[in-house]
């Protein structure tokens, strides 16, 4: 039977090579006079940001930029952009990067369209005020947060906290795959293997919204994400795999975001907010430890998605085995990419275990959609055995 549900997405999508550099036609209905482009530096430096702006000011508008945002974006940042959009009168957000510079831009167009408290929007559909149009164009293909109601920041004590609502879904999201080109292969492989994560946890998940179309799009980005992803590390130039692993992060984007994550999410946050560590490699180094975990309740879940990504576990019949393989497979897979898979590795200790295990239970929005109930005993022997 199937149950009621809700689905929400981006209201626009648009998938076309080159098409940043023709944002003012693509995105009329949204910009304004005066959008604020919201990135970092490191896209200013790979000389992505250059031909938006110029071709924004061609047409006729005034374009402010806030290029100062970091990987895993401090609620700081959130509040300059945010003082920015408000003293230059930004019309409209315009968001260009990695997830970071999504989720500032999110926030931003929210606070200087309704002049909400951040601190009162924290939590799931506590940000209830209208925003300030919102275009988002990804350079990453791993969050698909162009199409999530979801923004995370870092607040105090390095704690990973969001805001999910689904007025942070953009009016526009644009899919160029030329922006892509130009990641390095750790990148390509970490993003990646977020995207996957994203899909896996989507289809898998306890929350009462697990849908038909979440799981359909959940086995699409896996189809894409798993035929390309070491071609798009391996072969950085291949435009049709980069153009595959952004539409199957996208997709996968579209199912957490109607289907939400869980534990492996709730794990990795720690690993980042603490130490550090990327975001998507932070999921790659507890992804096949969590699965393991919750194999006793969601080995048919794991069974039926593993041959989408490893189509020769359709040989293995047994849903047990076939779960227990597919763990070991994406372990393997994340070695060859080139990511690493142990804490120790990136400069996690054992005596830093029970303070994460102890962060990671503050992400009770997460861990009630996890297929097994964990404790904070149970994330502490997760944590020991990525070690």
């Amino acid at each position: 039977m199937i149950g009621a549900f809700t689905f929400n997405t981006s209201q626009r999508m648009v998938f076309e090579r080159g098409a940043s550099k023709n944002l003012a036609e693509h995105a009329t209905p949204f910009l304004g006079e005066r959008p604020l482009l919201v990135t970092d530096k490191g896209i200013v430096e790979a000389g992505l940001l250059a031909p938006v702006v110029d071709h924004l000011v061609t047409s006729g508008r005034t374009v402010a930029v806030f290029d100062t945002v970091t990987a895993d974006p401090p609620k700081s940042q959130v509040l300059s952009a945010f003082q920015m959009a408000r003293d230059t009168k930004a019309t409209s957000v315009v968001g260009l990067g990695g997830g970071s510079s999504l989720d500032v831009a999110k926030l931003a167009a929210l606070l200087a369209g309704s002049g909400e408290d951040l601190d009162q929007a924290w939590g799931v559909n506590q940000a209830n005020g209208s925003r300030l149009p919102l275009i988002l164009i990804p350079t990453t293909a791993g969050t698909g947060s162009e199409v999530t109601p979801i923004s995370i920041v870092t607040v105090e004590d390095d704690e990973k906290r969001g805001v999910v609502s689904p007025v942070l879904l953009p009016d526009l999201a644009l899919l160029d795959a030329d922006l892509t080109l130009g990641l390095p292969g750790n990148v390509t492989a970490a993003t990646g293997v977020d995207a996957m994560v994203h899909a896996i946890e989507a289809y898998a998940s306890k929350s009462a919204n697990n849908n038909p179309l979440s799981k359909a799009l959940a086995v699409e980005a896996l189809k894409l994400l798993g035929a390309n992803i070491e071609t798009a590390v391996e072969v950085p130039t291949n435009i049709e795999a980069r153009e595959a692993m952004l539409l199957g992060s996208m997709l996968a984007g579209m199912a957490f975001a109607n289907s939400p994550v869980a534990a492996v999410h709730a794990l990795a946050y720690p690993i980042g907010g603490r130490f550090h560590i990327p975001h998507g490699l932070s999921n790659a180094l507890v992804l096949p430890h969590v699965l393991r975990f919750n194999a006793c309740e969601a080995a048919a879940d794991y069974s039926e998605i593993a041959p989408f990504v490893f189509p020769e576990l359709s040989l293995l019949q047994e849903p047990e085995e076939r779960a227990a393989t597919f763990a070991d497979e994406l372990a393997l897979l994340c070695r060859k990419l080139g990511l690493q898979t142990r804490l120790q590795a990136v400069g996690i200790g054992e005596r830093d275990l029970p303070v994460m295990a102890c962060d990671a239970m503050k992400q009770t929005r997460l861990l009630v959609n996890n297929p097994r109930e964990l404790t904070e005993a149970d994330a502490l022997a997760i944590y020991e055995a990525a070690l």
